[in-house]
């Protein structure tokens, strides 16, 4: 289990803000939790300077009796680097001393010829490339549970909108289709995302290899499934960092336009599907009636705050010559908000497609609301087709369109239409299901 007390503070503000620190559970996933716990963040640090004296006693720059006399009395101290950063207000140099402090004359093996980002930005990636892989995961279950749905409700037919406006009938699986669709392509962006993120550094100061040669930082890269940064300064540039950060913010995006789709559709005048809501759940302090959408809500929320730590991102990547400290700051809230609530969202939100209600009756309901006006475009298209100029039809169908009453019957009694087309075919056009000719099409593009 993790010690959510070692995670660093700024790293659970947003999903944790006004609950009491017992509550940090419910509203992070372990797993993720995990990647920025600072215990796990300092063995990493000790991990890759061990790499690093292991590639020199390779070299024969250093012995094998003190790389043992380093594995083996060395351990991280979470508490006394804390203490040691109080006074020296370095966290890696509070880090080195804890550590060269357990040991006698090895210790001043540790760190050699390297510079602080050599450890933060190595260990920096390792975070974000097991972030990735969460993600991945997750975006994975998304995935399985919008097939299925595409899959069940293929041919459950509900209006579709534009401007919020009826306009032609669709199926709920094509709109899960379409969700499927887009959350393959944050699948790719979030793989690239890894890939982008996955290396490290261990030229030194200015980034010339000045004091440990690139067999060092491959050795050290290798091990740690990493590929080397094949040219920097000080550090690995941010633009890689800022990549990895729009693609969270693309994920959260479509998430937040998923979660505004249901809340629109949760509408008590549309009441077409329903987020799940639990035996004992409430609604609302005041009115017992209430059955709102809030875990979409809470998604639509948090997705801004992602939108906002990618902003922040882009701002990080102009520093100034070959590195200052500006963007340090930013990445210590950024990069563990952003992969924890991103981990949360995808969570929360494969929950609610796995336990949503649809209502297939109601969308049934819907489709008929405007008397069949919504085949508007199947009679115009016919009017054409039989040879009747285009904006005369138009003109005709809409004059129709607006009168009080039913459609088909306007269509049925007006002079100039029935001259061009028989009842039969009039009737035949408010077939809801001819909407579905292509939908065999549509499936066989998006689930190869």
């Amino acid at each position: 289990m993790v010690d959510f007390k070692n995670i660093h503070p700024y790293a659970l503000r947003n999903v944790n803000h006004g609950h009491p620190p017992d509550m940090i559970t419910r509203y992070t996933r372990p797993k993720m939790a995990a990647i920025w716990d600072l215990q796990n963040k300092y063995e990493t640090w000790l991990a890759i300077e061990l790499l690093v004296c292991e590639a020199r006693v390779k070299m024969g720059a250093m012995s094998e009796a003190d790389l043992a006399a380093l594995r083996g009395h060395i351990t991280v101290n979470v508490d006394r680097i804390d203490q040691i950063e109080l006074a020296v207000h370095h966290d890696v140099i509070a880090f080195l001393t804890s550590l060269t402090e357990q040991v006698g004359d090895a210790g001043r093996h540790l760190h050699f010829g390297m510079t602080s980002s050599d450890l933060l930005d190595t260990a920096l990636a390792c975070f974000m490339k097991q972030a990735a892989d969460i993600l991945i995961a997750d975006l994975n279950d998304l995935l399985q549970v919008l097939k299925r749905l595409a899959s069940a409700h293929k041919r459950t037919l509900m209006i579709g909108r534009s401007h919020g406006m009826h306009g032609e009938p669709i199926t709920w699986g094509m709109k899960m289709a379409l969700w499927y669709d887009e959350t393959q392509r944050n699948m790719v962006r979030m793989q690239e995302a890894k890939k982008i993120i996955s290396f490290g550094k261990c030229s030194g100061s200015m980034g010339t290899y000045a004091h440990l040669p690139p067999a060092v930082e491959q050795f050290m890269c290798d091990a740690l499934g990493l590929l080397p940064e094949p040219v920097g300064n000080q550090i690995i540039q941010r633009d890689r960092h800022a990549q990895y950060l729009q693609t969270l913010a693309l994920i959260a995006s479509s998430i937040e336009k998923f979660a505004t789709e249901i809340r629109h559709l949760q509408r008590t005048e549309v009441s077409e599907v329903e987020e799940p809501f639990a035996a004992g759940q409430k609604g609302s302090s005041s009115m017992p009636h209430k059955r709102n959408p809030i875990g979409c809500e809470n998604l639509s929320g948090l997705a801004r705050v992602i939108r906002g730590n990618a902003q922040a991102a882009l701002e990080n990547i102009p520093l100034w010559h070959e590195r200052d400290i500006s963007h340090s700051s930013v990445e210590r809230i950024i990069l563990p908000d952003s992969t924890l609530l991103l981990d949360f969202m995808l969570h929360r939100f494969t929950k609610i497609m796995e336990g949503l209600v649809v209502y297939p009756d109601r969308m049934a309901r819907n489709l008929a609301l405007t008397g069949g006006m919504i085949f508007s475009q199947n009679i115009l298209l016919m009017l054409v087709q039989k040879g009747m100029a285009r904006e005369a039809a138009y003109e005709i169908v809409q004059q129709a369109a607006h009168q009080n009453g039913s459609f088909k019957e306007a269509l049925l009694s007006h002079s100039e239409i029935v001259l061009w087309v028989t009842p039969d075919e009039i009737e035949a056009i408010f077939n809801p299901h001819n909407a579905l000719a292509h939908i065999d099409v549509i499936y066989q593009r998006v689930f190869v």
